[in-house]
């Protein structure tokens, strides 16, 4: 039996087991169901003001800096890098290796300047808004109140999880995982309304624009998988978990772990010919989801072989990254199954206009709607 086949069997038997402790997690918790509803305020009129951060103002592409954007309940800040606008070919060729026809046609595409967070976002970064810590440390006055609370207050976020969503993997600098890609948007969103400034999830182009970082090979470092163990954790050298953030080399942008470590959500709904309705040129792609299923995520996992971590690889959403939710509906939360599933952020030089930006960020489908409004009312 091979190692793939002994990792296999280990995780289904841990699967088993898990079964077990979220049902009778999700027991205890229909416990509580007679507890008062704690319901959510509406934001105030208006967009937030924007905290004060010389480095993370820019008028134009040449005013662009790298910066770290500091969080009130954050306990370190997380950097942002700018990259340029440009043009590139989307998707792989013909000819390379282990290529999927979904990685096709190669369109050329057009994308404007972005920043884009240097590492995949973590456990420290995303527990303050899933675990709502900001609130807590301000209530017991050991931070600060800001202007911008009021907004970032008013935006939903996660229930609360049966078991601990990092698995015993790590939390300290480790990517944050099992999101849905609701709740990935809705954290761009409250990360938005913290700052002021506007952060979404990559759009598909723009995360493969980054990732290749100019050039053209199979991977960012170039065409051999042989090289990928000093840029990437993978199956082979992952030891059957995720790993902290920037232990790897960068690739040429100086962006880490874009190559494995955890697969990161992106805007776009899946569609296997999306490529071939592009028109060369075509700027600023996305194929905004229609479905709740399938949607992308990219760059590969601690979980995955060497083809599908390379730059143009597509991977999708499935129902079965939900298999072991005990709950009826599914959460729209969590994803219990997709321990191998994070993000990362981006932020456009030139926002959409205040009435656009609900659109990358809320739900976009009546399933996740409808609960997320309960949910917002003190429901369950």
């Amino acid at each position: 039996m091979n190692q793939r086949a002994l990792r296999s069997l280990r995780r289904a038997a841990a699967r088993g087991a898990l079964a077990l402790v979220l049902g009778a997690s999700a027991a205890a918790l229909q416990g509580g169901a007679d507890d008062p509803p704690r319901g959510l305020p509406d934001p105030p009129p208006g967009e937030p003001p924007a905290r004060a951060l010389a480095d993370a103002e820019a008028r134009t592409a040449a005013e662009m800096k790298a910066y770290a954007e500091t969080v009130p309940g954050m306990a370190r800040a997380f950097e942002m890098l700018p990259l340029p606008a440009g043009s590139f070919l989307l998707g792989s060729p013909a000819s390379e290796p282990d290529r999927d026809d979904a990685e096709g046609p190669q369109v050329e595409v057009q994308l404007e300047p972005f920043w884009m967070g240097k590492y995949e976002v973590t456990w420290d970064e995303y527990h303050v808004f899933m675990h709502s810590l900001d609130k807590t440390l301000r209530a017991r006055g050991a931070a600060e109140e800001s202007p911008q609370d009021p907004w970032a207050d008013a935006v939903s976020r996660p229930t609360p999880p049966y078991v601990p969503m990092d698995f015993e993997m790590g939390v300290d600098g480790y990517p944050a995982i099992c999101m849905t890609q609701f709740a990935a948007r809705q954290y761009t969103k409250w990360l938005s309304m913290k700052t002021g400034r506007f952060y979404r999830l990559p759009t598909e182009a723009e995360w493969e624009y980054a990732c290749r970082a100019g050039t053209t090979t199979a991977y960012s470092f170039g065409d051999d998988p042989a090289d990928l163990d000093a840029y990437a954790w993978y199956f082979d050298n992952a030891d059957d978990h995720y790993q902290k953030v920037g232990l790897k080399k960068s690739n040429p942008w100086g962006l880490f772990d874009m190559h494995g470590n955890v697969a990161e959500w992106v805007l776009d709904g899946y569609a296997e010919g999306f490529y071939a309705t592009l028109e060369r040129g075509a700027r600023q792609p996305l194929n905004w989801p229609t479905d709740l299923y399938p949607r992308v995520v990219r760059g590969g996992s601690w979980d995955d072989d060497p083809e599908v971590l390379r730059s143009a690889a597509r991977k999708t959403s499935k129902p079965g990254w939900k298999v072991q939710d005990p709950q009826l509906p599914k959460s729209i939360w969590y994803h219990t199954d997709a321990r191998f599933v994070g993000m990362r952020v981006v932020r456009p030089l030139v926002p959409p206009p205040p009435a656009e930006r609900a659109r990358y960020w809320d739900a976009d489908v009546d399933a996740v709607r409808s609960i997320e409004l309960k949910q917002r009312a003190g429901g369950r």
